[in-house]
C-alpha cells in the first residue's frame, strides 16, 4: 500500500488519536527482508492495515542499506558470518545487537514506535524492547520463529552445556519481556506457556502459510526434467540439521540401487552445507541426476515446483525439527505436490494425508517411498489435492493474516477489535485445531 491513509476491512480509517499511523519496528537477524518470507508477509499485512512499518535486518548480497519497498522501510547492516563454531555465534549476536540498536535508534528519530516486534533466532533483542517501553511506552511482540535451545542442541549435541543453559535464560528473558507472543505452531505455543510462563491469553498461533494466490501451479517446463520422465524437488535451507545429505543419499539409492535412471532431482537452496552436498553428490556419481543450483529466483522456484512430481522434506528427527513446521512442506502443498517426509510431529500436523511418512533415518525406505509415489499417478494426484485444499483453507496466509493483524489491533486497542481467540493447548504437543499458524 503506497497511500498515506489506510482503510481497514471494516471500512474505518486506521489512524490513532493524533492522526498519525501507529509505528511498528520489526527486528530480524537471521535473514534479510524481503527474503524472509514470513516477515515480509507480516510487513505487507501491517502496511495494508494502516501501520507504518520499519524493518531492521542484515543485508543480502547487493541489497542497499536503506530502501522503501511496498510502503515498508528497510534498514540493513552488513552481516557477520560466524562459521560453524559455537563461539562464533556469541560474536555474531553481539555484533548484530549493536548494529540493530544503532539503526533502530536512528529510525526512532522520526518518532516513537508503538510496537517493537523481535523475530528470533536469536533471543537477544529484549533489552532494546524494554528500553523502548520505558522510554516511549512501546509494546513488545515476540514473533517466535525458532526454538534456540533446541537449535543449539540439534547442531551441537554435547548435552546440557553452559551455552545451552545460556540460551534457555535468554529465551526466558524474552518471554518475560513480551506483551504478546506469536507462535508459529501449537508445539511452540505450548513451550511459550510451559517454559516461558506466559498465559494462554498472551499467546497466539500465526502460521507461516504460503500465499495461495502467489504460490500455485502453472504450466510445467519439461526441459527442467533434463530428458527424464520424473522430477523430484527439494526447496529450503541446507544446514547441518536440514537433512539434505539424507535426500542426496536417498537419490543415490533410487538411481544406483533401485536402478531408476528415469528420475532427475533438483535441490534448490543454500546454506552452510551446500559445498559439502556438492562433494557428496560427486562422490556418489550423481552429477547427471542431482542438480544443486543454490539459491534460485522466485521464477525458477515456481517453474521447478510446477514441473516436479513430488517434494522432499528430509529433515531428520531432532529436538528442533520434531516441533518445528517446515515452510518447504507447505510450499510443496501449495503446488499440489505430494510430500515424502521423515515422521515428525509438526510435519504430520501440517500435511496429514498429503505426505508419506518414513521412520527417521530410513534412507532405503525413503527412496522406496519416492519410487512408489512416482509409479502411482492417481495417488500423487489425490495427495496433491489434499495438500492444496489445506493451503486454500486454514494453512494459507490469507486465513492467518487476519489473526496476525488482530494481535496488533488488540494490543493497541484499535477499532475495538477483540483479541484473537485464546488458544487451547492440547495434551499432546503438536496437535492442531487448524486455526493456528506456523513457521
Amino acid at each position: 500500500m503506497d497511500g498515506v491513509t489506510a482503510v481497514s476491512t471494516s471500512g474505518t480509517v486506521r489512524q490513532n488519536e493524533a492522526g498519525r499511523r501507529p509505528r511498528v519496528l520489526i527486528i530480524v537477524q537471521n535473514l534479510p527482508v524481503p527474503f524472509d518470507r514470513r516477515v515480509w508477509l507480516e510487513c505487507r499485512a501491517l502496511t495494508a492495515a494502516g501501520y507504518e512499518v520499519t524493518v531492521v535486518c542484515p543485508k543480502g548480497e547487493g541489497d542497499p542499506v536503506h530502501e522503501v519497498v511496498d510502503g515498508g522501510t528497510l534498514l540493513k547492516y552488513p552481516p557477520y558470518a560466524p562459521g560453524g563454531r559455537a563461539a562464533g555465534f556469541v560474536i555474531e549476536y553481539a555484533y548484530s545487537f549493536l548494529a540493530t540498536a544503532r539503526l533502530a535508534l536512528r529510525a526512532r528519530r522520526d518518532g516513537r514506535f508503538d510496537v517493537v516486534q523481535a523475530c528470533n533466532p536469536p533471543d537477544i533483542f529484549w533489552p532494546l524492547a524494554r528500553w523502548m517501553r520505558r522510554r516511549d511506552g512501546s509494546r513488545f511482540v515476540f514473533d517466535h520463529h525458532d526454538l534456540c535451545p533446541e537449535l543449539y542442541e540439534s547442531r551441537f549435541p554435547d548435552g546440557r552445556s553452559l551455552p545451552h543453559r545460556g540460551l534457555l535464560a535468554l529465551e526466558r528473558a524474552t518471554f518475560r519481556a513480551a506483551d504478546q507472543v506469536i507462535s508459529t505452531n501449537g508445539s511452540y505455543a505450548r513451550i511459550a506457556v510451559e517454559r516461558g510462563d506466559k498465559t494462554p491469553a498472551d499467546v497466539t498461533v500465526v502460521r507461516t502459510g504460503p500465499d495461495p494466490l502467489r504460490l500455485r501451479q502453472r504450466d510445467p517446463v519439461p526441459e527442467l526434467k533434463r530428458g527424464r520422465r520424473h522430477l523430484v524437488a527439494y526447496l529450503g535451507v541446507m544446514g547441518p540439521q536440514d537433512g539434505v545429505d539424507l535426500a542426496v543419499r536417498a537419490a543415490d539409492h533410487v538411481v544406483h540401487t533401485l536402478g531408476r535412471t528415469d528420475v532427475s532431482f533438483t535441490f534448490m537452496g543454500a546454506g552452510d552445507c551446500h559445498a559439502q552436498l556438492l562433494a557428496l553428490r560427486d562422490e556418489l556419481q550423481l552429477q547427471d541426476y542431482v542438480e544443486l543450483p543454490g539459491r534460485v529466483s522466485d521464477e525458477t522456484l515456481v517453474d521447478v515446483l510446477s514441473t516436479a512430481d513430488l517434494g522432499l522434506s528430509p529433515d531428520p528427527k531432532n529436538p528442533l525439527n520434531d516441533l518445528s513446521t517446515m515452510n518447504k512442506t507447505l510450499e510443496y502443498m501449495a503446488f499440489g505436490l505430494p510430500v515424502v517426509a521423515f515422521d515428525l510431529t509438526e510435519t504430520r500436523v501440517s500435511a496429514e494425508n498429503a505426505a508419506v511418512y518414513v521412520p527417521d533415518g530410513d534412507i532405503p525406505g525413503y527412496a522406496a517411498s519416492i519410487v512408489r509415489l512416482l509409479d502411482d499417478p492417481p495417488l500423487r494426484r489425490a495427495m496433491g489435492e489434499i495438500g492444496r485444499a489445506r493451503i486454500d483453507g486454514a494453512f494459507g496466509w490469507p486465513y492467518q493474516r487476519s489473526t496476525y493483524i488482530q494481535v496488533y489491533d488488540s494490543i493497541l486497542g484499535r477499532g475495538r477489535v477483540p483479541k484473537p481467540r485464546v488458544i487451547s493447548l492440547p495434551d499432546t504437543a503438536g496437535t492442531d485445531d487448524r486455526t493456528r499458524r506456523d513457521a
